[in-house]
Order: C-alpha cells, then structure tokens, then sequence
C-alpha cells in the first residue's frame, strides 16, 4: 500500500491502536517513483530491513546506508525517508511499525522504566544492526521472526510478536549506554522545527495558489534560508516539494477514479491540465490519462 500522509507529514498508519498497535508493511517500494519514498514522520517506532539491496535511510540530516541483512530501529517522531541505491527490482523492505503500548500500557512501570528511556533520547534518533556484527546477531533473529510472524499470521502471532517486541526492548535498554549517540545541535532543531511548519503550510494551502514568501513565511524566516532549510533536508527547493505534494495527491484521486482529469488537476493547486500532465509524466513516467507501473 502507499504511503499516505497527513497534512502534518505524519504517515497515516492504520493499525487499530486499542487493539495490536502493530502494523507491518512490504513491496511499497515498487509502488514509488525512482524507489524512493517521501520524507515523513510518525510517533511510532520503526524497524527496517534491507532485504536483498543496498537502502539509504535518511533521518534528519543523516544518510545511512544499509547493505542487504543489515535493519534499522527509528525512534519515534523522527524525519525519515528510504531509497534504493541498487538492485535490478525493487527491495521487498519489511517494515515494523508499533508503539510502545505493544510493549506494555503506557502507564505501567514496564513502559516508563524501560520504553520511555529509548523514546525520549533525543540523541539516539537511530540504531543500525549490522547483518554481519555478532553483537546485533540475536536482534537481528528476532526481527526477522517478528516479520514472519506478521506476514504468516499464524495462531497466537500476536503474542509471539508482543513477545520478540519486548525482547527487543529489553536489549535496547540493556545497551542504551553502548550505541553511538548523534546530540542535534540547536540550529539542526530549530531548521527541522522549521521545515516542519513550512511542509505543514504546504500540506494544508496545497490546492490554492502558493508562493514561496507564503511558504517561508509559515516559518517566520526569509525565502533564501527557506530554501536552505528544504535543500539541507530534502535536496529540493520549496516549490519543488509543493510540486511533488500535489503529484503525490493527484495520484490517489486518479487511483480513486471518481472524478475527471481537469477536476483532479484543479484540486491539486495546478494552473492547468496540460501543466499537470508534463509534470506527472516527469515523476511517474506516464501521463494522468494512461496506467502503468511506476519503477525506476
């Protein structure tokens, strides 16, 4: 399924909270133009695996390559995004969303001794398992037996995850000590509060006539440190986020088929129909009128 989000750049995740606050996703890279997703962020934890090709994640700033076997832990409310630098198809890329409630209730003593320690590091955005280091070699087991128990759904699954969950919970809070911690300086806080608010302000007026002063503006700052601001994170300029936000919607109401090219075209924020087709054709390769698989 693709990756949907809301207009504050949280992935909606649809996994029912009060019930397994659990959500396993894979194969989203082929549904993604060059294989590479959008920059998001979500209160839940994530764990990735590279299945058979080389991923790069980047959280915040940070680029983080992951040959295939090695897995990644993010932290909750982290910017993220994942690519795939290699492979003739695209990585299957299992993927483990949850919260901390899977572990335990929130306001149990397992969860705040053990579960808040990890959510609330603000200098441990990321934890990267190594396939080849005998010290991640049991997390990296019971994060790939947390993926079958997902993708199978056998009886009591929901138990034996809760159960490798808390495992990898408890190896986390083991070593908190251990792992390489990445402090964000002020200014690096303050250009993601600062995207943050801009994206926002993109997400919500996307459909109207935006410019980029309207667009710094949301951050209170000036259109060059705007810019800044977007390529130190996204490698784009503002108006090319604003572009790639509305393709991003004109394709779910396409996939919808429920109204008509120039209503999509409209209610995405652009000027007219034949603009529209030049840029999805660019991104999607095909144009808004005709099917077709979206690989590199």
């Amino acid at each position: 399924m693709p990756i949907i989000l809301d207009h504050q750049l949280r992935e909606q995740i649809p996994h029912r909270a009060a019930e397994f606050p659990v959500s396993y996703y894979h194969d989203e890279l082929a549904e993604l133009p060059d294989w590479a997703g959008p920059v998001h962020w979500h209160p839940d934890f994530e764990i990735a695996t590279a299945a058979r090709s080389v991923l790069e994640y980047q959280v915040g700033q940070q680029h983080i390559t992951l040959e295939a076997g090695d897995s990644i832990f993010i932290n909750g409310n982290m910017l993220h995004r994942v690519r795939q630098l290699s492979g003739e198809s695209p990585d299957p890329i299992p993927i483990i969303l949850f919260s901390g409630a899977a572990v335990a209730p929130e306001q149990s003593t397992i969860y705040q001794k053990y579960i808040q320690p990890v959510a609330q590091c603000n200098s441990l955005p990321f934890i990267l398992f190594r396939h080849q280091d005998s010290a991640h070699r049991a997390i990296n087991r019971l994060i790939q037996d947390t993926c079958r128990c997902l993708r199978q759904q056998e009886q009591c699954y929901e138990m034996a995850v809760q159960r490798n969950l808390s495992c990898i919970f408890e190896a986390l809070f083991c070593q908190l000590e251990r792992f390489p911690k990445s402090e964000a300086t002020r200014v690096q806080m303050k250009s993601q509060i600062r995207l943050q608010k801009m994206l926002t302000y993109i997400y919500e007026h996307y459909a109207q006539p935006v410019t980029l002063q309207e667009i710094a503006g949301a951050a209170h700052i000036s259109r060059s440190e705007a810019g800044r601001c977007f390529h130190a994170y996204l490698g784009c300029s503002p108006v090319d986020a604003l572009i790639q936000y509305r393709l991003q919607t004109a394709r779910r109401l396409l996939s919808e088929k429920t109204l008509t090219l120039q209503e999509i075209s409209a209610a995405c924020g652009f000027h007219s129909v034949g603009y529209f087709s030049r840029k999805f054709k660019q991104v999607y390769g095909h144009t808004p009128r005709h099917g077709g698989d979206l690989g590199k």
